[in-house]
């Protein structure tokens, strides 16, 4: 599990909130390393990054949208 600052976190640092998020391997990303994606799912939105650079950006999309991206071909 990795933790992320809650989005209602205050920002002068007095009332910091971190969120407890389990990522896992998409089942879309490639079976050689080179095309890997994860993805977790908050209270909210589901989040995808890119699994060899973790600390880089974080997609998020609505549960909505989500549905549609897995049912569109």
């Amino acid at each position: 599990m990795s933790w992320r600052k809650s989005s209602f976190t205050g920002g002068n640092g007095s009332a910091c909130v971190e969120v407890g998020l389990s990522w896992r391997k998409s089942s879309r990303s490639a079976g050689n390393g080179s095309a890997c994606v994860e993805v977790g799912q908050a209270v909210d939105a589901v989040l995808v990054r890119d699994t060899k650079n973790r600390t880089g950006g974080i997609l998020a999309f609505t549960p909505n949208t989500w549905r549609h991206f897995l049912t569109t071909n």
